[in-house]
């Protein structure tokens, strides 16, 4: 569909609103004039007032004709005097598409790249054309995959796209707004008629009468009713506009297979979900390691690190690249399923240029250091840039070793029942993320914790890592050899008891119920000791970008510290090995440390 019967559509879909509103105005006046000439006068009255009232969305919904203004996304401009290699691709695709180029370029910290235009006049005459571009984005493609985003872009604008978004877009701000409009009034005198009788309620109770239960079913009726009208019309207008949404990216890869080459459009297509995957892991599990201990990584490392990420990763990353995602279709989506796209690409006569995905799109940039960091001064928050900045394994040490300590406190807490009822076993303090750590296995000895892989999801790290305690090491030492005692005067079985079980471990007795509690003791002693070496200074977390981060305990302590733990668990406990482990020695150890994955629940 060319852009003039697309305009056609999106006028005539954006009249259908204001014809339905000129239809309900039409109904309200009709039920006025009816109530006058056949109702008596008070009714009448009470009919004038319910018009009025349920009118007044309707006329704000249809004559405030405003639309939202332009989003100014984080990020910064760049002119050609400061990026003249990349504005001169821009400009020779976008002559190549036949359209204009943009007249601003953004540099964003998303993984995307997209254009907006300021039409006026409804779409029909042209405005100020913008280009943003995710350098995360940048950093996960070769140049020739650049090509193939940027041709799809401009595609956008060879095809009206962006013009003709404006017509679309005022329709569903104007259906939304009045839909909304509706529901806070409905709850409105919903919340009116609640406080009402629950006043009246009150008042009878006070008096000793029995009160009524409070019913709000009826109210609001009339506003709900129009809501659904115009949710139902909203609906059949989404449809409509976003179906021609999905056509129009298929018409902008095809756009781009033209300019760039269909491998490469191909290519640039399957990698964009894994630069995403990749992405959010990296923010969750790397960027913000640090920020509940107050850290962060070094000026233009929070959007630059992802590099060190991409290359260290590449088996995994390859791995992904091999299955495209799988995603729902509903008719609202506004762009197509990637394997669709990535099907029909590929579906193209192969047309002799071969994707070359050697050199980085950010060898485009004149200094990509500098613009990492000028980009992270627009992403980040004034508190975020307030932070105290560390070299990567400086922060992951530090980020690392608060963590142990939080969830040893934890642990330790629960085992001594100063915290009863809190979740902080290994398995219910940090099971969702993925950070760059190891945590323990079920038996407690040393072993990968969570899937700290790109592919993971490890948004619920984010909101479960704990906060740095000053007062930490003084505690975590003493609730250590209280527990160490409490085991010497055999009460690790009570321990036990207070620790979080499943209903099959509640239900066991005897020797069954020991084996069920036993790796869960061991892996929450672990953490402890964990905690232990970290106050002494004789381990240190270490950084791998390849995989989860390790803690490097003194020499022979790694083939000796499960040994310790199974003894302190046993059916008959000894802690005296563990406590000969953690004794502090008189000088520091020569031999060089063994390096081994923290036992405990880190993310």
């Amino acid at each position: 569909m060319g852009p003039t019967p697309r305009a056609a559509r999106a006028l005539v879909l954006l009249a259908g609103f204001y014809l339905l509103g000129l239809f309900l105005l039409a109904a309200l006046a009709a039920a006025d004039w009816a109530a006058a000439v056949h109702t008596p006068g008070p009714f009448a009255l009470k009919v004038f007032i319910v018009s009025a009232v349920l009118a007044l969305p309707i006329v704000r919904g249809m004559f405030m004709l405003r639309t939202p203004p332009y989003e100014d996304v984080p990020g910064v401009r760049v002119d050609e005097s400061r990026e003249p290699r990349l504005w001169q691709i821009v400009r020779d695709i976008a002559q190549q598409v036949g359209t204009r180029a943009p007249d601003e370029i953004l540099l964003t910290g998303d993984v995307n790249a997209a254009v907006s235009e300021d039409s006026r006049l409804l779409g029909l005459a042209g405005g100020t054309r913008r280009l943003r571009i995710g350098l995360p984005l940048m950093t996960g493609l070769s140049e020739s995959g650049l090509r193939a985003v940027l041709a799809h872009e401009m595609g956008h604008y060879g095809n009206a796209d962006t013009r003709l978004a404006a017509i679309s877009e005022r329709g569903r701000v104007h259906v939304l707004r009045t839909v909304a409009h509706f529901e806070e009034r409905a709850g409105a005198k919903v919340s009116k008629e609640r406080a009402r009788q629950e006043k009246k309620a009150a008042a009878a109770v006070a008096k000793g009468r029995k009160a009524k239960e409070v019913d709000t079913t009826g109210t609001g009726v009339t506003y709900r009713a129009m809501a659904r009208l115009y949710t139902a019309y909203g609906k059949f207008y989404l449809r409509a506009t976003l179906s021609g949404s999905r056509r129009a990216e298929f018409a902008a890869d095809v756009a781009a297979a033209r300019i760039a080459g269909r491998d490469a459009t191909s290519s640039a297509l399957r990698e964009i979900p894994v630069i995403d995957a990749a992405h959010d892991f990296y923010l969750n599990c790397y960027a913000t390691l640090g920020v509940d201990a107050g850290l962060l990584p070094p000026p233009g490392e929070f959007l630059g690190g992802f590099r060190h990420l991409l290359a260290a990763r590449h088996e995994e990353l390859d791995a992904l690249r091999g299955e495209l995602p799988t995603e729902p279709v509903s008719p609202y989506d506004s762009h197509p399923p990637i394997a669709e796209r990535v099907a029909r690409i590929e579906a193209l006569p192969d047309d002799g240029r071969a994707s070359d995905p050697v050199r980085p799109s950010l060898s485009l940039l004149a200094d990509a250091d500098r613009s990492f960091a000028a980009v992270e001064e627009t992403v980040l928050t004034p508190a975020a840039l307030g932070l105290r900045r560390l070299d990567w394994p400086e922060l992951v040490h530090a980020a690392m070793s608060v963590q142990t300590e939080r969830s040893a406190q934890r642990f330790g807490a629960l085992a001594l029942g100063t915290a009863a009822g809190e979740d902080t076993s290994p398995h219910g303090t940090h099971g969702g993320g993925g950070t760059p750590g190891h945590g323990a296995d079920a038996d407690g000895t040393p072993g990968h914790g969570a899937d700290a892989r790109p592919g993971a999801d490890a948004d619920a790290d984010r909101t479960s890592r704990p906060e740095a305690d000053p007062e930490g090491d003084g505690a975590g030492a003493a609730t250590l050899g209280a527990l160490l005692d409490a085991i010497d005067a055999g009460a690790l079985w009570r321990i036990a008891e207070r620790l979080p079980r499943s209903a099959e471990a509640a239900a066991a007795h005897g020797r069954a119920a020991r084996e069920f509690a036993r790796p869960q003791l061991r892996a929450g002693l672990s953490q402890l000791v964990s905690a232990e070496y970290l106050r002494q200074g004789r381990a240190r977390w270490q950084l791998s970008w390849a995989e989860s981060a390790a803690l490097e305990l003194p020499y022979g302590h790694v083939d000796e510290l499960p040994a310790a733990l199974e003894a302190a668990v046993a059916d008959r406990p000894d802690t005296g090995p563990l406590r000969a482990l953690l004794e502090p020695v008189a000088a520091p150890e020569t031999s060089a440390p063994a390096q081994v994955p923290a036992p405990g629940p880190t993310a």
